[in-house]
């Protein structure tokens, strides 16, 4: 696919002032020039032309937002000045595997102002003698050379992106804050919720315990007072005795007496 068809497929019905980021990796370029692309496209901040045989960058659009441009992977060997006219806010230029072969080529670069990163893999410029100290001191603006500053540190993640990206990434990261913080919140109230249910369940078994003890004292005081019935019980029950044998002893006595007449 040619790049006038791919960026007519990127839009997607969009018109030009509406995109801001434009992958046009692997299409291919005719006459190794960008077509297609025009200054139409005032709001885009990052565009990707790797791999599309590109040999100059001479009809690239004025872009005046365009903050990252990857044009790695082609045979570009010269003519950075127009990467100066046409894009003055560019902070990140990705060259990696182009035809570039002496810092003097660079030269251009420098009236970049905003120009913080700079990729050169695979270039025959990074096999010079004191490649890294050159490039540094032609370009006082970078801050990272190859993913790597002067103290050889490497480039974090965020600045390795556009500015707007790492807004998106402090958000993200507050959030995560927020989440973990949530969570800690949960846990502490389940915990807690734990913590209550162990206490009731010995409040539990501590009631049953005593509810126990107490049925025990009941039952030694039901089995002390049903003895103490029984022995009264027995009591009157020998009193009783006693005074049925009282009763017929009389009795006995009359009828000795009426037998005692009759003889």
């Amino acid at each position: 696919m040619d790049m006038k068809k791919r960026i007519h497929l990127e839009l997607r019905n969009r018109t030009p002032s509406d995109v801001r980021e434009l992958v046009l990796d692997n299409c291919r370029s005719v006459e190794g020039k960008i077509e297609g692309l025009t200054a139409e496209f005032v709001n885009l901040e990052f565009l990707s032309l790797i791999n599309v045989g590109l040999i100059s960058v001479s009809n690239l659009p004025k872009l005046g937002k365009l903050k990252k441009l990857e044009l790695s992977d082609n045979r570009i060997s010269g003519g950075l000045d127009v990467l100066a006219e046409k894009l003055p806010n560019l902070t990140h230029l990705n060259l990696s595997g182009n035809k570039l072969k002496d810092i003097s080529t660079l030269e251009p670069l420098k009236k970049l102002d905003n120009l913080k990163s700079l990729d050169l893999f695979n270039c025959e410029v990074t096999n010079l003698n004191d490649y890294r100290e050159s490039v540094f001191k032609l370009l006082p603006q970078l801050t990272y050379l190859d993913g790597y500053d002067m103290e050889d540190r490497e480039a974090s993640d965020s600045d390795g992106e556009v500015d707007g990206d790492g807004v998106d990434d402090d958000e993200d990261e507050e959030g995560e804050e927020e989440e973990d913080e949530d969570g800690e919140e949960e846990d502490f109230d389940e915990e807690e919720e734990d913590e209550e249910d162990e206490d009731e369940v010995e409040g539990e078994e501590d009631d049953e315990e005593v509810s126990g003890e107490d049925e025990e004292e009941d039952f030694g005081q039901d089995g002390e007072v049903d003895e103490e019935d029984e022995e009264e019980d027995e009591d009157e029950d020998a009193e009783t005795g006693k005074g049925e044998k009282r009763k017929r002893d009389p009795e006995d006595d009359d009828e000795d007496d009426d037998d005692e007449d009759d003889d």
